[in-house]
């Protein structure tokens, strides 16, 4: 990355002080939890690159707060602060651009620790095993995962799923079936428990078929194409046409499934729908995840079904 690039990733974070001290009213923490609700919403019809300024500028403003609020507001704007650090992590990693998630995910992970909220620091450092997924660090993800859950029983019960969830990404990264599959069945067993009011981390909440998502994603790192293929079918009747990134990522998911079990006609079906949403939204999750189709592609490459998928997706590579 060069030094221009790094600057404007990390400069909403890196704001020189002293700044002029000013009055800070306790109803700005309740404002920018209020607002984080919206970001997460507009992120799943615009995608990340709409958003990473928005969001960063806000960040921005919340941190200049911080140097001048005390007490009960203080506290309350580093925990906002937090939230808003890891969305911005999350826009940075979905738009393809790894240095500024990781940097953002240590944001985050310093911003939660300065809070003493102990279920902010378990979401930073499930933050932290999202990007060692991206990675391919299976490790790392497994390590970072049973460091939140040391901690259990402090945590609120969706904070203890989001660490199941992603140790069992970490799982299928080693190749470890069977611990997906126990990762996520208890991770299931506590979903009727997520009754919190914090403003982050809603996605078991919001996703429809969340874990089952993780489930079939997990399966198809795994080559179980006829598995995965199955359960994304179960998950996309689910996803309402509206949430086009996700329904992008999840179908391009399923058409790597139908290449696995041998389906490429089918495969390069889907892949005609998730070629004109990765054009739109400019998610490089979902160009990643066309980029694992056409690897699981090769072995039809000189046939007229693989000459038909170099077709469908070269608009998507010449988006790049």
């Amino acid at each position: 990355m060069n030094r221009r690039a790094f600057t404007s990733v990390t400069a909403a974070a890196l704001v020189t002080g002293p700044m002029a001290p000013q009055h800070v009213d306790p109803v700005l923490v309740d404002y920018f939890q209020e607002q984080l609700e919206g970001h997460y919403r507009a992120d799943m019809f615009l995608g990340p690159h709409d958003l990473i300024g928005t969001v960063s500028a806000q960040y921005q403003l919340i941190d200049k707060l911080v140097r001048s609020a005390k007490g009960e507001t203080r506290r309350g704007l580093l925990r906002a602060g937090a939230a808003y650090a890891a969305l911005v992590g999350w826009l940075y990693q979905d738009a393809g651009d790894i240095d500024g998630a990781a940097f953002w995910r240590g944001v985050t992970q310093e911003i939660a620790v300065r809070s003493r909220d102990v279920h902010l620091i378990g979401y930073s450092l499930v933050n932290q095993a999202q990007v060692r997924t991206d990675l391919g660090d299976g490790h790392a993800v497994v390590e970072l995962c049973e460091a939140v859950l040391d901690d259990a029983d402090r945590l609120v019960p969706k904070v203890r799923i989001m660490a199941m969830q992603q140790q069992a990404h970490g799982a299928s990264l080693t190749g470890e079936r069977r611990e997906v599959d126990q990762l996520l069945d208890r991770a299931g067993r506590l979903l009727p428990g997520v009754d919190d009011d914090l403003p982050w981390g809603n996605a078991c909440r919001r996703t429809p078929g969340y874990l089952e998502v993780q489930r079939a994603t997990c399966y198809g790192r795994l080559g179980l194409g006829a598995e995965a293929g199955s359960l994304w079918t179960q998950v996309l009747a689910g996803v309402p046409e509206t949430a086009r990134r996700d329904r992008g990522v999840y179908m391009a998911r399923q058409a790597t499934a139908a290449a696995a079990a041998r389906e490429p006609d089918q495969a390069v079906e889907i892949a005609r729908t998730v070629a004109t949403i990765a054009i739109e939204t400019r998610s490089a999750r979902m160009r990643r995840e066309l980029d694992t189709l056409e690897r699981a592609m090769r072995p039809w490459h000189d046939a007229p079904v693989g000459r038909d998928l170099t077709e469908i997706l070269a608009p998507v590579t010449e988006g790049n």
